[in-house]
Formats: structure tokens, C-alpha cells, sequence
């Protein structure tokens, strides 16, 4: 059954259906794949110390996403259109409450991640060309504010990216095809290999003896202790583990941002997201068991600057490991910024038809793209690059990320009983019970690091309230406009 919602200028008239199921899910894959999965296994064993729990945080985080993927399914046949996330809780609680999340995407999610990635990209460059890495400042001091030729070189594949959108979608589209492809191939390739090649079964053995003995593990001066989690202890320490694991899983909403140009927009978004969600799950999953067999976890968790990955692609592979794993992440940062940058455009666009964003991003460019919103994100996305800050802004904001999937599922319920008749082509999976028990088990998540991990959840929270300001004063000057 079609959904019947005409567009709207703020639902994204004017964008063309060109992406099929196979675009959509690329787009899902390719944006959830960055660098994290290359390193913040290390974390996690150190939070945990237990092969078990290590596995145990990265199917809990793939769970917890592909609950939250299959229940947006409902949202995006609802209101197939440009927008997504931002048009479900404008739809759902208000328009109030659908800027708070623009606003937050706008000032570090989306910009914060792009930037982040940019510089990931350049990080595992200056591993091939050092000139073009970390080490080399050209302004400031390493100990200060400084200028790097990483973080130039990040705003650099930022600007080239943007500009390769602003030519249309199908630029973006082939962009999004050829590298997430290539990523999932590599990264395929390093599973196979991390399990055929390595023949010492001794490692896998030994860290699954006492696999289910949660502790921290800590490094001081080359002396490494343990000490053994227990009660509300692991609970913690769980919760705080599952930071990074959520964040590697994290964007795998972009699509329904780019809902106008999905052809059959009620059935493949839906369908896309569980594709790409399951996908990724697996081959996170896959990567560290291969992370398992071919190092004990007191290497895992001590892994040099926690580059798990590095550090497994070099007791496979040798020194050749080192480049392949800097290509294989140059490759994988590249095509996720991609994905990063065609998708956040979008939410803008919508939002500056709502009123809620400056005007000029209201507008499409002759190759019907939102051109004029993706500049402004490039501009902003390089200025947190210059700041050196985007990686502590994404710390701060994964616990609101969090705060926003539950609102948003908690519309689902919410628009059942005040939009009953609304065509639903495709409905919540398990609804109420499967929806409930992700809004349990985020909620949990979001308590636990209120009390444990202060540093993740105060400062998302002051960024997300210093829009409720900015929110009223553009209203006040959009029914001012009206007035005149």
C-alpha cells in the first residue's frame, strides 16, 4: 500500500527518486562502518577484562541497534520523506523537540562525526606519507592549540566529498557503492585470513579459559593489575564499555534523511535499515572473534594508541599488515564520510523549510541537491576539526544520541494512538514488546552513565539546552516574518 502524505516544501519537494534498496542499504553499511571497530575493542577489554563480556558488549550494542533499525521501519513508511529522525519527533511531539535533535545533529553529531572521521582518514594516511600525519604541526605547539597537517588534510577529503555531493546524488550514490564495498571486502578478507592463516590455537583456548571473570585492567608504567568487578561495579562497567561499541554502531539512520530520494521510500527504507544493520552486526561480531584468535586479551586490550586492528593485521600478515590496515581504514573513513555528508545535508534542508535553519538551506541546486546545506555543514564540520575538540564533543553526545533514539521510538506508541489511521506499510517488529525493551534497555544504558561516566552525559545534555533558546527566538521571528 502507498503512503498517500503529499510533500510539503518542508517534506523535501523537489528531490528525485533515484536510490534503490540496494543504494539505501549501502548507505546504512558504508555510514555505520568508520574507524571504531578498529579500535575501541581495546577499550572494551580494558573495562571488562573478559573475553566473554567483550563479545557480550558487542552483541548487546548489534542487538540494541537492530531493535531500534526495525522499529524506525514504522517511522519511515509513515513519512517517507526528506528529514527522517528530525521529521518523526517534529511529527510525534512537536516542533520543539524536533529542533533540539537538528540542533544537536547540526552542532556535533553529524558535524562532530564528519569531522572526526575526516581526521581518522588522515590519521592511518601519515602511516603511509608522514608528512601528511598527526606529527606534523604547522602551527601552535603539540601541547596546545596547534594546527596539524592531519587535521588539514581531513578538511581537505571533507571539501572534496562535499563538493562531489553538490554535483548530485549520483555522484554521491557511486561514491557510497564503490568504497563500502570495497570496506566490507577488506575487512571480509582480514576475517578469512586473521582464521586460516594463523594456525596457533593455544591463544583462541587460553581466552576462553575463565572467559566470564569480568575486571578492569590497567597499565601503569608497563605494570599491568587486575581487579575484579563485581555488583553494580559490572553493571557500570558494562554500560561504560558500550560507549564505543554504540558509537562504531552509530548513523545507521542516515538513510531515512535521504527518505525523498528513495524510490519506494514506505517498503526499502525499512528494509534497508535491517539489511545494513544485520550486516554490520555480523561482521563486527566476525572481526572480533578473528580479534581473539590471533591475540590474547591482555594484547587486545594494550594494543599500541588502540589500534586493535593494526596490531592483529600485523601478527597475521607481518610488516605488510601496517599498510594494508591504513588503506583498509583510508578506504573505510572515506566512504563513511561520504554517507556522513550526502545524508546530514538533508536534515537541514528540512529544518530551514520548517523555518529552523538559516533560509539559504532551504534550497535545491540545479542538480537538485540541498548544495547551500552542504557547504554550511562543510563549514562547520572544519571548523571542529581546526578545534582539535570534535573527539571530546562526541564523547559528550553519545548519551544524547541515546536520549533521542528513545524519544523517537517513544513516538511510535505515541503516534498510534493520536495517528491511528495513518497508512503504516510497514509496522514496528514485535511492537509493543520489542520497542519496549529497547527503550528499557537505552534507558538503563543512559542511567548507569549518569552515575558512572558523569564526563559522557552532562555536557551532550548542556548542548542540547542551549537550543531550547535558540528554538523560541526563531519562532518569535518566524511569526514576525508572518505578521509583516
Amino acid at each position: 500500500m502507498e503512503n498517500n502524505i503529499s510533500n510539503t516544501p518542508g517534506d523535501g519537494a523537489g528531490f528525485k527518486r533515484s536510490l534503490s534498496l540496494l543504494d539505501g542499504a549501502l548507505l546504512v553499511i558504508g555510514s555505520m562502518i568508520g574507524s571504531g571497530i578498529f579500535i575501541v575493542s581495546a577499550d572494551i577489554s580494558r573495562q571488562l577484562g573478559s573475553t566473554g563480556w567483550l563479545i557480550v558488549v558487542w552483541l548487546l550494542s548489534g542487538f540494541i541497534t537492530l531493535v531500534a533499525a526495525v522499529s524506525y521501519g514504522e517511522l519511515s513508511g509513515m513519512y517517507p520523506k526528506a528529514g527522517g529522525q528530525y521529521v518523526y519527533l517534529r511529527e510525534a511531539f512537536g516542533k520543539l523537540y524536533g529542533f533540539l535533535y537538528g540542533w544537536a545533529f547540526f552542532a556535533v553529531i553529524q558535524t562532530g562525526t564528519i569531522a572526526a572521521v575526516g581526521v581518522g582518514f588522515a590519521k592511518f594516511t601519515g602511516y603511509l606519507v608522514p608528512s601528511l600525519g598527526e606529527g606534523n604541526i604547522l602551527l601552535g605547539d603539540a601541547k596546545g592549540f596547534h594546527i596539524s597537517a592531519a587535521q588539514l588534510l581531513g578538511i581537505g577529503i571533507i571539501f572534496l566529498l562535499t563538493f562531489l555531493n553538490t554535483l548530485g546524488i549520483k555522484s554521491g550514490k557511486w561514491i557510497q557503492f564503490f568504497f563500502t564495498f570495497a570496506k566490507v571486502a577488506a575487512m571480509g578478507s582480514l576475517i578469512i585470513f586473521g582464521f586460516l592463516l594463523f594456525k596457533d590455537h593455544s591463544i583462541w583456548q587460553l581466552n576462553w579459559t575463565d572467559a566470564w571473570s569480568p575486571k578492569t585492567v590497567t597499565n601503569t608504567g608497563g605494570v599491568i593489575t587486575h581487579e575484579s568487578l563485581i555488583g553494580l561495579a559490572i553493571m557500570g562497567a558494562l554500560c561504560a564499555a558500550m560507549v564505543g561499541a554504540l558509537f562504531s554502531s552509530d548513523a545507521w539512520n542516515n538513510v531515512t534523511f535521504i527518505a525523498g530520494e528513495i524510490k519506494r521510500p514506505e517498503r526499502n527504507i525499512g528494509l534497508s535499515l535491517l539489511i545494513g544493520t544485520v550486516v554490520v552486526t555480523i561482521i563486527y561480531i566476525s572481526m572480533n572473534l578473528m580479534y581473539i584468535n590471533v591475540m590474547s586479551l591482555q594484547e587486545i586490550a594494550n594494543a599500541p594508541s588502540d589500534r586493535v586492528a593494526l596490531a592483529a593485521a600485523l601478527k597475521i600478515f607481518g610488516a605488510a599488515g601496517t599498510t594494508f590496515i591504513a588503506l583498509m581504514i583510508m578506504v573505510s573513513t572515506f566512504g563513511c564520510n561520504n554517507g556522513l555528508i550526502l545524508s546530514g545535508s538533508r536534515v537541514y534542508y528540512t529544518m530551514a523549510n520548517d523555518g529552523l535553519f538559516l533560509p539559504a538551506a532551504a534550497k535545491l541546486n540545479s542538480k537538485g541537491v540541498p548544495g547551500a546545506a552542504l557547504w554550511m555543514q562543510f563549514v562547520w564540520a572544519s571548523v571542529l576539526c581546526l578545534s582539535g575538540k570534535y573527539g571530546d564533543l562526541l564523547d559528550f553526545i553519545i548519551f544524547t544520541v541515546l536520549l533521542f533514539y528513545i524519544l523517537t521510538i517513544a513516538g511510535i506508541f505515541k503516534l498510534r494512538k493520536t495517528q491511528p489511521y495513518l497508512p503504516r506499510p510497514y509496522k514496528a517488529f514485535g511492537y509493543p514488546v520489542i520497542p519496549a525493551i529497547y527503550i528499557l534497555l537505552a534507558s538503563t544504558i543512559c542511567i548507569v552513565l549518569l552515575k558512572f561516566k558523569p564526563t559522557y552525559t552532562w555536557p551532550g545534555l548542556i548542548i542540547v539546552l542551549i537550543g531550547i533558546p535558540i528554538y523560541y527566538i526563531l519562532e518569535r521571528k518566524n511569526k514576525s516574518g508572518v505578521g509583516n
